[in-house]
């Protein structure tokens, strides 16, 4: 038997990239949903409220590679 890990959710998957990303660039545009700008930040608030954008959010962010 292999200590096999578990591959990270999705939030997890988005926190763990979050904490990498520098101060200063937590405030730039990351993506656009709905005409809407999301910063860093924004992901940040609307995915640990786990609000409706948040999966859309998230579901993006994967789908352009910038969480893994």
């Amino acid at each position: 038997m292999g200590s096999e890990v578990a591959p990270l959710k999705g939030k997890d998957r988005f926190l763990r990239a979050y904490s990498n990303v520098p101060l200063g660039v937590r405030n730039e545009i990351i993506l656009v949903i709905d005409g809407e700008p999301i910063t860093w930040n924004v992901a940040y608030i609307e995915i640990n409220k786990n609000t409706k954008p948040a999966e859309r959010i998230l579901k993006k962010l994967i789908e352009l590679e910038l969480i893994l």
